[in-house]
C-alpha cells in the first residue's frame, strides 16, 4: 500500500488534489481512497488530506500516519507543523518553494526532499493571484513528474472530473508543472 499525506492550508486545494490523485489511481486500476482532516473549517486553517492506493481494497479508515510520500503546499507549514512526522525510510517531501531542498534540511530524517515552486506556473496560468494561487493541480504535476507514480493522462481526466471552472488553465498548469519536474527527476 501506498500512502500520501497532504499539508495545506484551507483555500490552497488540498482536498481536491488528493480526490483528483485518487481518481488517477483508481482509471489505472488501483484501488484507492482520500480523505481530509482539518479543524476550523477557515480559509487559512491548517489542513491534512491523504490517499491510499493499493491492488487490493484499502481497509484502514484512519489518517495517514507513516507515508511514504508527504506533500507539503507552502513552505510555511514546515516552520509550524512537523510536515516530516511518521514519513517512511526513504521516502519523498514535496515542498512547494522556490528555494532549493537544501533550504530544508533541518528536516531531519532518512527521506528525499524535492522543492518546486508551483505558485509560478498557476500564476502564469491564470489560477489566482500572485499573492494567493491555485497550487492543487500544479503541484500534482509536480508530483506525478517527480515520482512517475500516475500516469500524466490520468490526473488530467481527474482534473476534468473534479475543477469545472477554469479546467483548461489547470490542465495547463499541470502539464507546466509536470514537465519541469519530469526534466529533474529523481
Amino acid at each position: 500500500m501506498i500512502e500520501i499525506r497532504f499539508h495545506g492550508r484551507g483555500g490552497q486545494g488540498a482536498v481536491i488534489a488528493s480526490w483528483i490523485l485518487s481518481y488517477g489511481f483508481f482509471l489505472e486500476g488501483k484501488h484507492a481512497q482520500a480523505f481530509p482532516t482539518f479543524g476550523a473549517e477557515r480559509r487559512g486553517a491548517p489542513v491534512e488530506a491523504f490517499v491510499r492506493m493499493d491492488d487490493s481494497f484499502p481497509n484502514l479508515r484512519c489518517k495517514v500516519v507513516n507515508p511514504y510520500y508527504i506533500i507539503v503546499m507552502g513552505e510555511k507549514l514546515v516552520h509550524s507543523i512537523d510536515v516530516a512526522a511518521g514519513i517512511q525510510r526513504g521516502g519523498l517531501i514535496l515542498i512547494n518553494s522556490p528555494k532549493g531542498p537544501q533550504s530544508f534540511d533541518f528536516l531531519k530524517g532518512d527521506f528525499q526532499i524535492k522543492t518546486m515552486d508551483v505558485n509560478a506556473p498557476a500564476v502564469r496560468n491564470g489560477l489566482g493571484t500572485k499573492t494567493s494561487p491555485f497550487i492543487n493541480t500544479p503541484i500534482l504535476g509536480a508530483f506525478a513528474g517527480f515520482t512517475g507514480l500516475v500516469e500524466p493522462e490520468n490526473i488530467i481526466e481527474g482534473i476534468r472530473k473534479f475543477i469545472l471552472m477554469r479546467t483548461e488553465r489547470n490542465i495547463a498548469a499541470f502539464k507546466e508543472a509536470y514537465l519541469l519536474a519530469k526534466s529533474e527527476g529523481i
